[in-house]
């Protein structure tokens, strides 16, 4: 008798009906509801999470049998092979038909095993349970007509399974009978039970800290989104007080949250600056038109024929609209300065542009004009703002100090690229070099014409290129102004040709 390897059969089916059921029921609670983003957000996370855990729990319990049948079947053919190697070794001489009698009597099977022995024309010999088992279709064909292979399968007698293997009984090339092992899987029905509830309970308490720890993310999410979303709306009916103050983690959320803070300060700022360039553009503008409307007014009631008067009157009036003009150019020049194509770089030879400046400024005012060493660098920058501000600082020089004083202008490289304008004139009293920089602001000098917004501009220019500006002044003892560049501005050198200096 030979006992071939039993194949495994196939996993017990299972009833799907409870995964469909499960993600069927959030969307169809859902339905006649209007949710919001963090209900919608929970049931699709509740829905994928609960597919999830139903095909994992189906694939568990589905191995766990898998895994039992092969240990029930190797079981079996462990019998098989018991029967098979006490076959071999009966004594000489006794019938096969005895020696299986006397094998069941010595052997008894196992509580809920069952053994049937099949023989040419000799009753069926079973165990002491087994006439049931005998009554199976499938069992008396096997009984009749002996397999040629050993095989199993699953048969239902009465109401408990059995996992039957079925092997020949071989004597040479002949096959004498043959011998069907059988094992309850009532105890495999009730593990599989047990293991499908603890699946079950699991993938609940999983599915259920899902949907928790998913909705205290998303409520942390969307209450601040909630904050951004009904600041922006008082922000566009107009108050822009408001602001969300985040103070929890610092991730994409808080920084989401920090940004648009920092760009309602920006957009309040703007346009409190706004406002109030507004205001005091009024009231410049306000002044030269008074003052010519005031002597057009008078030349008309006088009816002058005075050509000298009329002349003079004239000349004022040109004088009050050219003020004007300038005081709209640069008004002009601070707003593009908030637009982000207002400097426009290109490469400038740091030397030849103070010697120009130099040059500019001496047939400004007869000064002790001094220009220091000069490094060799080539600047990007905007030339002609630059140019520009480092004028206004130097007008600004002119108008505080008197004729035979000294101005500097001065141009350094430390890492920084800083250019300066000092003066040995007045000075300017410390109680009004914090706000020299404000638009519309003149500090105390001989001569108090200009618009006030020179320092202004100047500051713009340089926060345009990445630096700032710096002011020192003493009553008395003059005033340096230095304009502070990153060094970015400055352009690296070129490297040397390796081929240079080779034979």
């Amino acid at each position: 008798m030979t006992a071939e390897s039993a194949p495994s059969s196939s996993a017990l089916p299972t009833d799907p009906a409870p995964a469909r059921a499960m993600a069927g029921t959030p969307a169809a609670a859902a339905r006649g509801f209007r949710l919001g983003t963090v209900g919608r957000l929970l049931i699709l996370h509740g829905v994928v999470v609960a597919l999830v855990l139903g095909v994992v729990s189906v694939q568990v319990i589905r191995d766990f049998t898998v895994h039992y049948q092969n240990s029930i079947v190797a079981d079996l053919g462990g019998e098989l092979s018991g029967y098979a190697a006490a076959y071999g070794a009966r004594p000489a001489g006794q019938s096969l038909e005895a020696f299986s009698h006397s094998y069941l009597v010595t052997h008894p099977v196992p509580v809920g095993r069952e053994m049937l022995i099949s023989l040419p024309h000799q009753p069926v010999l079973g165990s002491a349970h087994a006439t049931a088992l005998a009554s199976v279709p499938q069992v008396r064909r096997w009984l009749r007509s002996p397999p040629a292979r050993t095989v199993s399968l699953e048969v239902r007698v009465g109401p408990v399974s059995y996992l039957t293997v079925a092997s020949p009984i071989r004597e040479g090339h002949s096959v004498l009978g043959v011998v069907v092992v059988a094992a309850s899987l009532a105890q495999l029905q009730v593990e599989s039970a047990q293991v499908a509830l603890l699946a079950a309970s699991e993938a609940a308490v999983a599915l259920l800290v899902a949907v928790i720890s998913a909705y205290l993310i998303l409520r942390r999410v969307l209450r601040t989104v909630g904050a951004v979303t009904e600041t922006a709306v008082e922000a566009s009916q107009g108050d822009l007080t408001k602001r969300i103050g985040y103070r929890g983690v610092d991730d994409e959320v808080g920084r989401m949250a920090a940004a648009f803070d920092g760009m309602l300060t920006k957009i309040s700022a703007t346009v409190a600056s706004q406002r109030q360039l507004l205001a005091d553009v009024s009231h410049q503008l306000r002044t030269p038109l008074t003052v010519a409307r005031g002597h057009l007014e008078v030349l008309r009631r006088t009816g002058s024929d005075d050509p000298g008067e009329v002349q003079e009157t004239t000349a004022l009036v040109v004088e009050e609209l050219n003020q004007m003009s300038s005081l709209v150019d640069q008004l002009l020049l601070l707003g593009h300065s908030l637009e982000s194509d207002f400097i426009q770089v290109e490469q400038v030879d740091l030397r030849s542009f103070m010697a120009d400046l130099k040059a500019a400024s001496t047939v400004l005012a007869d000064r002790n004009w001094v220009l220091t060493e000069v490094p060799d660098a080539v600047l990007l920058v905007d030339q002609a703002k630059l140019r520009g501000a480092l004028l206004n600082l130097i007008d600004n020089a002119v108008k505080a100090t008197q004729e035979g004083d000294m101005i500097k202008l001065s141009a350094a490289c430390r890492g920084d690229v800083i250019l300066g304008v000092s003066d040995t004139g007045c000075g300017i009293a410390p109680a009004l070099q914090a706000a020299v920089f404000d638009r519309f602001r003149r500090a105390e000098s001989p001569d108090q014409r200009g618009s006030g917004l020179g320092l202004a501009l100047v500051k713009a220019v340089a926060q345009g290129h990445g630096g700032s500006v710096q002011l020192e002044s003493a009553v008395g003892q003059g005033t340096t102004v230095t304009i502070t560049l990153p060094p970015s501005c400055l352009q690296p050198p070129e490297p040397a040709d390796a081929s240079e200096g080779r034979p």
